[in-house]
Formats: C-alpha cells, structure tokens, sequence
C-alpha cells in the first residue's frame, strides 16, 4: 500500500469519525496516455482532497462528480478525456481516457 492509499483510507476513516459524508474515486480503466494508471484513488471531503487522479480540468469534473454523489449517495462511473485538440484552452492533453468510478462514503447512520 503506498502512502498516498494509506492518507486516502485515513481520510476515510477520519470522516467517518466526524460523521461527514464524502466520495472515493478510484481510476478503473484507462486508455493511452493518462496521468494516473487503475486503482489511483481520491478522497472528496467537505474541506478538501486528499490523493489524485491525475489533476487539472479531468480532476475537477471527477470532483464535481464526487459533489453529486455525496448528495445523491448513488455512484457513478465518470470518464475523463484527455484527447483535447492541442491548440484548445483546457490544457487537458495527455492523449488518454480515464474511467473513475466514484462512489459515496457515508457517515455510519445512529
């Protein structure tokens, strides 16, 4: 397990605690050339992130994502792509497509 999962789990565990409600991505496929390869993870908590999927634009649509579900409690699969034209504003060309499966983590209920 590599530090990054370790912060990832703890995170988990923390919100728990809390009882706040939060959302774990994790990269199941990838396609080309992506940032991060399958099983990277990420935490959404209220307060913030903890690990990655790779970052920039791709990153904040799974983050928005992960808003949605936390809502819902209902998971989701989002894919990310990083095919952009080259020229365009987004920054998002690694070449690649990322599949994230993002699913609610929520508070034990009393």
């Amino acid at each position: 397990m590599t530090e990054e999962d370790r912060a990832v789990f703890t995170g988990i565990v923390e919100a728990q605690q809390a009882g706040q409600p939060c959302a774990l991505a994790t990269v199941i496929a990838t396609q080309g050339s992506t940032p991060r390869k399958n099983g990277a993870k990420m935490l959404v908590r209220p307060e913030g992130l903890v690990g990655t999927v790779g970052g920039g634009c791709g990153e904040a649509q799974v983050i928005e994502a992960a808003q949605e579900v936390m809502a819902s409690g209902l998971p989701r699969i989002v894919q990310v792509d990083l095919t952009d034209d080259p020229l365009a504003w987004t920054g998002s060309v690694c070449g690649g497509l990322l599949r994230v499966f993002v699913e609610p983590v929520l508070p034990p209920r009393q």
